[in-house]
């Protein structure tokens, strides 16, 4: 790490602190001088045992590279899961480092990070310093512990079973939640996070995607408009002006740099696969202009070298926000889980969420589309390898596609993004084909490919994320609550 450089004269530390939980303030703001930084640190949840918080961070000095944040908490507080930075604990001593895109910053600039962390249910005091590249920031003023407010219990490990009727109304996610913050506290968090169209942790500052423009190949990463919102569609206008783009890269949001980008050959197609016009699925978020990832055929992305993704048989759970009016017949539009090396290699190495109304392997009811799971030399409906008729025909304009997964079990579901909850589809065991239980999982990612870089399939993705775990029913409900919150279309 890069020290930050003391200037001639060094000034006293100050602070004062914020935060809102239920209208009570009781959070901090740590701030050092014009050699240092300033911290907010926000309780923004907190439910018996556990608590959520955001860090922001405002550098005051000279620019660095790369930061660390270190502090100590002081009731026996630990962080369980974080997101936008790697964290070490020792004891009451936390450090938190960058990841790759948040690790720069310049004088004044900021970035941010949250996790979800445990408590001993008395006190929840906020940290008393805070230290940036070794610089401290001290003199804290203003003090409070929260007081616990919980409304809820989240899950402290997933349901081996999604309810097979979930509710006709799911509670509303508490507010300024993301889905990602969400499954973390289910207790499975993202492995892989992937939007065009808006940020999924509510801390979420960094790029979403590049678009690459024909005049010059000059790239451009496209943002947020702010920490946790939606896409700075007006920057990608600006850029592309008078020319055409294309999406090179669909960033991963949960650090681990999962990222796709344009997926190679593989075993059913010679040549790398077509990058989607940046342009071609234009949407709104709640009245924000926003772009999709339209996706005809011969168009895909893929992350071979994917990591933290479930492998072999593990658990894990996938959804993606879907265009259910854009499919076809074609092999294979999907997103999740596929094989390292772009290549067929054999039932059960993949399980990714499929959409469209081919007929070749399993089917539902009705013409089509239906949400299926690709788990590699078929596409499943359900238990049986053809027709389930549970599986419904869906075509909403807007749509959740889910699959969950795991050892002898698995399920799909879906429902409108834009209004009301999931519906379960198939609830059970693995298909009654040999070589699906137990599965094969590789854990590389695709988005609009078949395992095997199959590619006469057609659609357009929004959003979807790749958790570790099972999720159980409640946090796949919240996350369905939270999609419908986005307004897509509005």
């Amino acid at each position: 790490m890069r020290s930050l450089r003391r200037r001639a004269a060094v000034a006293t530390a100050v602070a004062a602190g914020l935060v809102t939980i239920g209208g009570t303030l009781v959070a901090v703001t740590a701030q050092a001088a014009t050699n240092g930084c300033s911290v907010s640190y926000t309780i923004s949840s907190q439910w018996p045992g556990g608590f959520g918080a955001n860090v922001a961070i405002t550098n005051l000095g000279s620019a660095i590279s790369s930061w660390s944040l270190s502090w100590s908490f002081g009731a026996g507080q630990s962080i369980t899961q974080l997101w936008n930075g790697s964290y070490t604990q020792s004891g009451a001593n936390v450090t938190v480092t960058n990841v790759s895109y948040n690790g720069s910053l310049g004088t004044g600039a900021s970035t941010s990070f949250g996790f979800n962390g445990s408590w001993n249910n008395s006190s929840n005091p906020i940290p008393a310093s805070f230290s940036l590249n070794g610089v401290a920031c001290t003199g804290v003023v203003g003090t409070g512990s929260p007081t616990p407010s919980p409304s809820s219990t989240p899950s402290s490990s997933p349901s081996a079973s999604p309810s097979s009727s979930p509710s006709s109304s799911p509670t509303p996610p508490p507010p300024g939640q993301g889905v990602c913050d969400i499954f973390a506290a289910g207790g499975t968090p993202c492995v892989a996070a992937h939007s065009t169209t808006r940020a999924l942790y509510s801390a979420y500052s960094g790029s979403l995607y590049q678009v690459r423009r024909s005049s010059d190949n000059t790239t451009k990463n496209i943002g947020v408009v702010s920490a946790g919102g939606v896409a700075d569609a007006a920057s990608q206008d600006s850029f592309c002006a008078g020319t055409s783009c294309v999406i090179t890269i669909i960033y991963d949001q949960s650090g681990r740099n999962n990222n796709l980008t344009q997926a190679p050959a593989g075993g059913a197609a010679g040549g790398p696969d077509n990058l989607a016009n940046a342009t071609g699925a234009p949407t709104s978020l709640n009245g924000h202009k926003a772009y999709g990832v339209y996706i005809p055929p011969g168009t895909g992305y893929r992350d071979n070298t994917a990591t933290g993704t479930a492998t072999g048989d593990n658990p894990e759970g996938e959804y993606a926000v879907f265009d259910g009016t854009h499919y076809n017949g074609g092999c294979c539009f999907d997103y999740g889980n596929a094989e390292k090396n772009s290549n067929d290699d054999g039932n059960g190495t993949m399980e990714a969420i499929y959409f469209g109304n081919i007929r070749v392997w399993g089917y539902g009811s009705g013409n089509g589309p239906w949400i299926m799971a690709d788990l590699e030399n078929g596409l499943f409906s359900g238990v049986n390898q053809h027709l389930n008729s549970n599986d419904p025909t869906i075509t909403d304009r807007y749509l959740t596609a889910m699959i969950d997964g795991g050892p002898n079990h698995w399920a799909i579901l879906g429902g409108n993004a834009q209004s009301g909850s999931l519906s379960t589809f198939y609830d059970g065991v693995r298909p009654n084909v040999s070589g699906y239980n137990p599965m094969r999982k590789q854990g590389a990612i695709i988005l609009g490919t078949g395992g095997d870089n199959s590619k006469g399939a057609q659609g357009t993705f929004y959003e979807g994320v790749m958790t570790s775990g099972y999720p159980s029913a409640s946090t796949n409900a919240a996350v369905q609550a939270n999609i419908v919150a986005a307004g897509y279309g509005r």
